[in-house]
């Protein structure tokens, strides 16, 4: 069981919300958010409601500035816990839309597309098994995607704009 705190203002302070499980629209709970509590579970953050917008994965901890540390607006407007899982890990990436092109398989962590694909775009996806966070840039930086089991075949299934992904990571059990 997941559970996330949502504060109005930086350092755990003003008004908050408690959640412990998906919400698509926390709008009516709280007008910004400027720190997080996550005292369980881990949650990909939205900016928008209905999970759309920039994604934050968070996983448990404390966030008192979510403004230098993420560098947005304060604006979160949807949540979602990310299911626990303990099984294996494995996707599958493609340098073209619909499954083709180049491919190559994944168990692990990749801290550098470019490097380990020889392709620094990745235009379409299918998770196998797990729980996967993808990142614009190489060593977990940028924006980020949240990917679970499904294809994916065309990098905006994923909420990205571009299909430049730098790397990407598995969500294993942070709970």
């Amino acid at each position: 069981m997941g559970k996330i705190i949502f504060y109005e203002d930086k350092n755990f302070q003003g008004r908050s919300f408690e959640c412990s499980s998906d919400n698509s629209d926390l709008h009516s709970h709280f007008t910004r958010c400027n720190s997080i509590k996550v005292e369980n579970g881990n949650w990909m953050v939205y900016e928008r409601a209905n999970n759309q917008g920039h994604q934050y994965f968070l996983k448990r901890g404390e966030y008192p500035d979510l403004q230098h540390w993420m560098g947005f607006n304060g604006s979160i407007n949807s949540c979602r816990i990310i299911p626990q899982y303990l099984g294996t890990f494995r996707t599958k990436i493609y340098e073209r839309e619909e499954f083709r092109g180049h491919t190559k398989e994944y168990t692990d962590d990749c801290t550098n597309v470019l490097e380990e694909f020889s392709y620094h775009d990745i235009y379409s996806c299918n998770v196998l098994e797990g729980h996967w966070i993808f990142y614009e840039l190489p060593k977990y930086r940028g924006r980020q995607y949240y990917l679970r089991p499904g294809e994916y075949k065309r990098y905006n299934d994923w909420g990205a704009s571009t299909p430049r992904v730098g790397s990407f990571r598995r969500v294993q059990d942070l709970f």
